[in-house]
């Protein structure tokens, strides 16, 4: 598609939190497309949210956990071809790492979400062909590798 030929192509924009918490990482365990899968606290930018607030917040309403973002990971551009091979979604994902704050232990997760777990680095890649997009392990393997930019290279222009 061209917006030049008059066509609009908007990926979908999602955050995704790598939280730690002594080595381990905050992850989900979620039914998606008919499978258990393993993902980040991660999901869809709502319309007047920052970058960072919608990072908050899908922490929160996945995982119970309150969560302040201490840096940006890196931006992750992905398609996400049909089970037919065909087509596609595409994304446009804002990884953070996040300190963890307060956890809320009573507080109901999101639809989907089955649980969250906290798993070694070796664990998620053990679980590999459990995660839910190839950007799961990629954020992660960023996150190790010390990729982190200030918050500051991010700006919301109200």
């Amino acid at each position: 598609m061209s917006y030049r030929e008059g066509r609009f192509w908007q990926p979908d924009v999602t955050v995704a939190t790598v939280v730690v918490r002594d080595g381990k990482l905050l992850m989900v365990e979620e039914r998606a497309q008919g499978r258990l899968v393993f993902n980040q606290p991660a999901g869809h930018l709502e319309p007047d949210e920052s970058l960072l607030e919608a990072a908050r917040r899908e922490t929160l309403e996945e995982t119970g956990w309150d969560v302040e973002p201490t840096a940006f990971i890196g931006a992750y551009q992905w398609k996400a071809v049909n089970p037919d091979g065909s087509g596609g979604r595409h994304y446009l994902r804002f990884a953070f790492a996040a300190e963890p704050v307060r956890h809320d232990p009573a507080r109901a997760l999101d639809d989907g979400i089955v649980r969250a777990v906290w798993m070694s680095p070796t664990e998620l890649q053990q679980q590999a062909d459990r995660h839910r997009s190839p950007l799961v392990w990629q954020a992660v393997q960023d996150y190790l590798a010390g990729r982190r930019s200030p918050l500051s290279t991010l700006r919301q222009i109200t």
